[in-house]
């Protein structure tokens, strides 16, 4: 079975919190389009401050990728340390690896503090090597990590098959810092933590019409208005009329995700025994990792339709075997997938569009830790107590990706081509 949705995370998630449609005119301090992780973040935030904020969103909170994606929470970006510095500059490149270094660290603090049910599970994530080109760029990465005083460590292959159950690697790095979490359940959690706060979220409210005014915005839905002194863009790859300009900056990277029933104890005794999750370091990456009741969840580039959905699921299981011997046999029972929206230098976007108008975009593949602190940052930045030069970005313009459609049909096709033919993964 497979799922247009958020396939297992739907049906393990605590209910939703009632978030009627908007209808009527109303005023808010500052109206957040998108109840994702930043959008959600940035109202919890700002209640928690008092201001009078409300979130509109156009299905229900955590209906993008916010709900469908592998559950990872991790500390930086999937780029190197290095690299960000190289890229980002002297000013923002160790700001913003010193901001998502402790991002993670900021999620458990708030599941804690909201008593946000999720599965949080802050045990580390394992990055691993199934070659000797990993094993170099994990050393590589250690070595840059350890030099900001990132608490990492690289696992040599004895320690690796111990630590995943699976004899296929010879390294891994294991990052503290980060861990697993029920994806959709945090959202969900932080939703129902800032309408605790008090905080408006109106589900099913697509915004139609932004208007600045002399006021600040006009912000217009199909049943009703909002007029409000800031507005803060968080729909990322979602985003659509009126302000389409987030989404077109990015190229569209499909990932898709299988679980299978809770594995006997023997199994699950045996697979991720310390409760990381994990991915490895090939361009056409594996993730695995289980949930709190002991399924097991692959994940790899692609989209499940029509045409390749078959192919993916096929590779699943075969990936999943040559992993882990002892899961021959184990049926995959559920099957979603998700988006990530890539930039061109695989780095966050931060925009200004207009006076009071706000976005942070472009997680390439790094949502929920970045989601969230970026939410926080935002609201400071409504609230008046930091200003844009004390933030970990930048304010660019926005700058549509050349041939972005194609380049999305490319990946796309191209994952199932290799995942129809390979054998472990691809290079």
């Amino acid at each position: 079975m497979t799922s247009d949705g958020p396939g297992l995370w739907g049906v393990t998630a605590p209910p939703a919190p009632d978030c009627p449609p908007l209808t009527g005119a109303v005023r808010a301090d500052v109206a957040v389009i998108g109840a994702g992780y930043t959008g959600l973040s940035a109202a919890l935030h700002l209640a928690r401050a008092g201001a009078d904020v409300i979130v509109l969103e156009a299905a229900t909170p955590g209906a993008g990728g916010a709900g469908r994606n592998v559950g990872l929470v991790n500390a930086g970006l999937w780029l190197m340390p290095n690299d960000v510095i190289a890229r980002a500059g002297p000013v923002f490149g160790p700001r913003l690896l010193e901001c998502l270094g402790r991002a993670p660290a900021e999620v458990w603090q708030i599941v804690t503090e909201e008593a946000i049910a999720c599965e949080a599970t802050p045990r580390g994530t394992l990055h691993c090597a199934p070659d000797a080109a990993g094993v170099a760029a994990l050393r590589a990465r250690a070595a840059q990590w350890q030099s900001l005083g990132g608490a990492v460590s690289l696992l040599d292959a004895p320690e690796t098959a111990a630590r995943t159950g699976s004899p296929a690697f010879q390294a891994a790095l294991f990052d503290p810092r980060a861990g697993t979490i029920q994806p959709l359940a945090y959202a969900l959690g932080l939703a129902r933590a800032a309408l605790a706060r008090g905080a408006r979220i109106c589900g099913n409210s697509p915004v139609t019409d932004l208007q600045e005014t002399a006021q600040g915005w006009t912000v217009t839905t199909p049943q009703g208005q909002v007029q409000a002194r800031q507005v803060i863009l968080a729909t990322d790859t979602f985003t659509s009329a009126p302000r389409p300009e987030c989404a077109r900056e990015q190229v569209i990277l499909p990932y898709f995700n299988f679980a299978t029933d809770p594995l006997p104890p023997e199994l699950r005794a045996e697979i991720l025994p310390g409760g990381e999750g994990a991915w490895d370091t090939r361009k056409l990456l594996t993730s695995f990792r289980l949930d709190a009741a002991g399924r097991f969840i692959i994940g790899s580039v692609g989209q499940l339709g029509a045409l390749d959905g078959a192919v993916h699921r096929a590779w699943a299981a075969r990936q999943m075997a040559r992993l882990f011997p002892g899961l021959p046999g184990v049926a995959l029972q559920t099957g979603w997938w998700g988006q990530i929206g890539m930039t061109s230098d695989a780095l966050p976007r931060m925009h200004q569009p207009a006076p009071g108008l706000w976005s942070i975009s472009g997680y390439n593949g790094r949502g929920i830790a970045p989601g969230t602190v970026f939410g926080r940052l935002l609201a400071e930045l409504c609230l008046g107590r930091i200003s844009v030069d004390q933030m970990p970005l930048p304010v660019t313009p926005s700058s549509p990706a050349m041939l972005r459609s194609l380049r999305g049909l490319t990946l796309r096709g191209g994952a199932a081509a290799l995942h129809l033919v390979s054998g472990y993964g691809a290079r």
